[in-house]
């Protein structure tokens, strides 16, 4: 049986947002919330990655869902990526999110996940009119945890160039809108009008 993580990467500084975008409350719990409670949905375990030096305890997670940190300051997401494969070593396939992403579909995530029943694939992406997104994703653990060791020693930091050195299936818009027809799974928060925006 396959061992699911999801991992939940919190490690962004919220500038647009103006504040500590993960606490600020959405429907009556804090932000970041709403992420760890899609992937628990599908996952065996959540993993929060933060930024070092965060203070934790802020985020008063729910209980059973482990933190780790990215080793140094300002190195992006990628960084945090890689973070937290490494926390998730106990698992073949991780499942991850952006923790300002509070609308994820656990049917579209369960469909992501399914596409990596193909041998042939690595990792599992979204279309989204004429462009891939990064996140959310799904992925081989240690199939990404050696692509992303290796595009950061090559002084690479977008998301996006893991899914392109990987063999990464893409989901037509076709097949996961049918599962989530307001497309609720991309939504997410930069600024404070976005909490108000529907999802």
């Amino acid at each position: 049986m396959t061992s699911i993580t999801g991992l939940v990467l919190a490690g962004g500084r919220s500038t647009r947002f103006g504040a500590d975008k993960l606490v600020a409350p959405l429907d009556g719990i804090p932000l970041v919330h709403h992420a760890v409670h899609a992937l628990a949905s599908v996952s065996d375990e959540v993993v929060v990655v933060t930024a070092p030096g965060d203070d934790v305890s802020r985020l008063r997670l729910p209980p059973g869902v482990r933190t780790t940190a990215d080793p140094t300051e300002g190195e992006g997401p990628l960084a945090g990526l890689h973070a937290g494969l490494m926390a998730a070593v106990r698992s073949d396939v991780v499942v991850v999110a952006g923790a300002d992403m509070p609308s994820l579909r656990a049917a579209v995530l369960r469909e992501m996940l399914g596409a990596l029943d193909d041998a042939a694939v690595d990792a599992v992406a979204l279309h989204d009119g004429e462009r891939v997104r990064p996140l959310p994703c799904a992925l081989r653990t240690w199939a990404a945890a050696d692509v992303a060791h290796s595009l950061l020693h090559a002084g690479r930091r977008r998301l996006g160039d893991v899914l392109d050195a990987l063999r990464t299936a893409v989901l037509d818009e076709a097949t996961w809108t049918a599962l989530d027809p307001e497309r609720a799974t991309l939504r997410d928060v930069d600024t404070p009008e976005d909490l108000d925006a529907g999802g």
